[in-house]
């Protein structure tokens, strides 16, 4: 199912370039390259900074949006956006086109990507955390834990460390704010010891009469409500990348989240959503289940419990698409392609785990041969024992 939209003529999409003040030339968003470390542009050609102003309250300025009239094709036309995105034919990816530009390489597997005639209509993203570390230090963590793999090919490493520049990309999300009331039903289960006289067995088979103390749980009725207000809760939309990638990319800080602006996208690129607004309340709503059931378990008590049902109602339930920065990496090497994502905010790196068959083999060869010494030396040595 698509995100609904007002159905209305698709405005042309809106370009945004950034010349410098100085030169003319292109400038594109850099962290923490303003002198006092806050959000700036910079000029590659002259070296030019200048500073982002933050919005007034930029934080209370990000707006959650009715998760029930975006589904009913209601929000404002404000909050819908026109643009040029073509699917990537091997990773599925929703590449952004900027205007001017026809072809492109996907940014998640290399693959070459045309770009579509039409434009689509999509929610707007309401915020942006900007990237907190830039392409050297988001290498430097790459190759560094390519070193830190066992039986990695060495190879590898050197050939990221100096291959093609790394892709500075903001993927979408959804986050989904709810206020929950669950009532439920089950029982509380207590344990019990009472000594009890059992026959046990000797180590010669003979058996006899023993007073011990056993374990018995004692069963009660159980039933109440419980109720929780979730904020922003988190689901991938896109699935470009493995989400066993992007969740062990976690946690992002999300109180980094600045309302979006074009400038922080300068030299960077954007990937449009492809889990759409409904099938990620889904997924929301199977992690709010899980912490109700949590919240019940504990309500509940005692030493075990056990839940028969639970009946949740959910309300005021809103969103936002938001987008988190991601250094990628994709190379092919020796016939095989590897994928590499490091959270823009931490450093943390996540990929395809590389394996080198060279070392792979020499281990197995060595450990053969150590253990053919110790079985040797276990012979030779008097009584056995070295």
């Amino acid at each position: 199912m698509q995100d609904p939209a007002p159905m209305q003529p698709a405005a042309p999409a809106e370009e945004h370039r950034f010349s410098c003040p100085q030169c003319g030339a292109d400038m594109r968003f850099a962290p923490a390259a303003d002198a006092a470390g806050g959000d700036a542009m910079v000029c590659d050609h002259c070296g030019h900074v200048e500073a982002i102003a933050p919005a007034p309250g930029a934080r209370q300025a990000i707006a959650e949006m009715d998760f029930r009239r975006a589904i009913e094709a209601r929000l404002p036309e404000a909050e819908i956006e026109t643009g040029r995105y073509s699917s990537c034919p091997n990773c599925g990816a929703e590449v952004a086109f900027d205007p001017a530009v026809h072809a492109t390489e996907c940014p998640f597997c290399a693959t070459p990507v045309v770009a579509d005639t039409g434009a689509g209509r999509h929610i707007k993203p309401a915020a942006l955390a900007p990237f907190a570390i830039d392409e050297a230090k988001a290498r430097a963590a790459m190759t560094g834990w390519l070193g830190s793999l066992w039986f990695a090919p060495s190879g590898l490493r050197d050939y990221a460390r100096k291959g093609r520049a790394m892709q500075g990309v903001y993927v979408p999300f959804w986050t989904y704010d709810a206020d929950t009331a669950s009532a439920y039903q089950g029982r509380r289960g207590t344990i019990h010891h009472e000594a009890r006289r059992v026959q046990v067995r000797d180590a010669k088979g003979r058996t006899r009469s023993e007073v011990r103390q056993v374990a018995t749980i004692r069963w009660a009725p159980a039933s109440g409500r419980v109720a929780r207000a979730f904020d922003d809760v988190l689901v991938l939309a896109s699935r470009s990348l493995p989400e066993r990638h992007t969740s062990a990319l976690q946690p992002w800080d999300l109180t980094a989240l600045r309302p979006y602006r074009p400038e922080y996208l300068a030299g960077f690129r954007a990937e449009g959503y492809t889990v759409t607004l409904q099938e990620g309340m889904t997924e929301a709503r199977a992690q709010m289940d899980r912490m109700i059931e949590r919240d019940v378990r504990f309500d509940i008590g005692g030493d075990r419990q056990e839940i028969d049902r639970i009946e949740t109602r959910l309300g005021a339930v809103t969103f936002k698409h938001i987008l988190l920065p991601v250094w990628l990496a994709a190379y092919r090497y020796r016939g095989r392609s590897y994928r590499f994502v490091v959270n823009g905010q931490t450093g943390r790196v996540q990929g395809e785990r590389p394996w080198s068959a060279v070392k792979i083999a020499v281990a197995v060869v060595l450990g053969a041969a150590v253990a053919a010494l110790v079985a040797w030396l276990a012979q030779t040595m008097p009584g056995g024992d070295f």
